[in-house]
């Protein structure tokens, strides 16, 4: 399998009580296959995997599968701190005939680069399923290098990487060092800079809430390569994503964003908190601008085409 596209990570909708909404779920999977994205990933770190129980995850697995009937790629997270757990989740995943598996570097423990790759290589063995890993050391505690993306692409099963480090070398070298394996933007803030070096696609959080704006600026970098509509359309996104990357409430502001588009999304679960009543209004006022800008830009975009169309065919 080849990934690309926009995948969102889809969230997880909580009652009052934190049990999981699991008519919600439903909800907003559905909702993001009507509006055509590539991909979803189910137990991704969006989706507060870290904050449920082994059943819970399972759960969640299970019920995504019986939703998602091949029309469109499901991945799923096996993220755990021990490699016994997370095969345990990518044989479940491959019994549920999942197209792929998501690897990160387990948090806290902070394996060698050797350790981690003799980690993700004995996930990859047992499952044998297309792999997507995820880099995000900010959160993990260590970084995908150079050495241990020699070892593992040694496996054509690791055939792509959300890239959330943040830095910019680690883009570089991957687009230019590593063709093998397929570049994503995990780092929302820099996705012009990840689609102008190749990018295949951007595994988005706020891709639950604002799938038609992500897939916009998609479209315009990879299908139409058109980087200045690009621009204008990245330039409108970027408050929101300097609130979602910087602000220290990713999937708080996520699920709020979820909130106002309509979709079920209940609160956090703790050790996190909502956001307070300022927080609100200004990721409110901040998605109601970027909407009205980037359906200003697609809508012109859309008007040059028809009257280039009609100027050829007369």
């Amino acid at each position: 399998m080849s990934f690309k596209g926009v995948i969102p990570p889809v969230t997880t909708p909580f009652h009052a009580d934190g049990s999981i909404d699991r008519d919600g779920f439903c909800v907003v999977v559905e909702h993001l296959v009507a509006t055509g994205v590539h991909g979803i990933i189910v137990g991704g770190t969006t989706g507060e995997y870290y904050a449920q129980s082994r059943d819970e995850r399972v759960s969640l697995l299970k019920l995504a599968r019986s939703l998602v009937k091949g029309t469109t790629p499901l991945i799923a997270g096996v993220g755990a701190i021990r490699t016994e757990d997370c095969i345990e989740y990518a044989l479940i995943a491959k019994d549920l005939k999942y197209d792929g598996i998501l690897i990160g570097s387990p948090y806290y423990a902070v394996p060698t680069q050797l350790e981690l790759a003799n980690h993700a290589l004995a996930i990859d063995k047992a499952a044998n399923l297309p792999v997507m890993l995820y880099n995000y050391p900010g959160r993990t505690g260590t970084m995908m290098d150079l050495e241990f993306l020699d070892r593992v692409g040694r496996s054509s099963n690791f055939c792509a990487i959300k890239e959330s480090s943040g830095s910019m070398n680690q883009l570089h070298a991957l687009a230019r060092d590593y063709p093998h394996i397929d570049l994503f933007c995990g780092m929302d803030d820099q996705a012009l800079e990840f689609f102008a070096w190749g990018a295949k696609g951007w595994v988005c959080g706020a891709g639950n809430c604002l799938p038609s704006e992500h897939l916009a600026l998609y479209e315009a970098c990879v299908i139409e390569k058109n980087f200045t509509k690009g621009r204008q359309i990245m330039s409108a996104l970027l408050p929101l994503m300097r609130l979602l990357e910087q602000g220290g409430k990713f999937v708080q502001s996520i699920k709020f964003g979820c909130e106002l588009a309509g979709l079920p999304a209940g609160p956090v679960r703790r050790p996190m908190r909502a956001l307070d009543d300022e927080q609100k209004r200004e990721l409110e006022s901040t998605i109601r601008t970027l909407k009205a800008v980037i359906a200003s830009i697609t809508a012109k975009s859309q008007k040059r085409a028809s009257e280039n169309v009609i100027a050829i065919n007369a």
